[in-house]
């Protein structure tokens, strides 16, 4: 799981798009509904860039295996 909270539409967008993370995580008192709807959107429709990140994301995924 590559998880990331998030409080803001770049941070919700550029951990999709670098980090390919799969889990979006919001403070209730931080987030209200609107915006937590928005950064759920934006979250879910981000595609992962590759290229130089996908080095990153294989770094991690060889730790998990070991």
């Amino acid at each position: 799981i590559r998880a990331c909270c998030c409080s803001d539409a770049f941070s919700a967008e550029y951990t999709r798009r670098h980090n390919d993370a799969n889990a979006l995580c919001m403070g209730g008192r931080v987030v209200g509904p609107g915006l937590g709807v928005y950064l759920v959107d934006l979250f879910l429709n981000t595609p992962f860039e590759g290229g130089r990140h996908q080095r990153r994301i294989d770094k991690m995924m060889a730790l998990e295996a070991e």
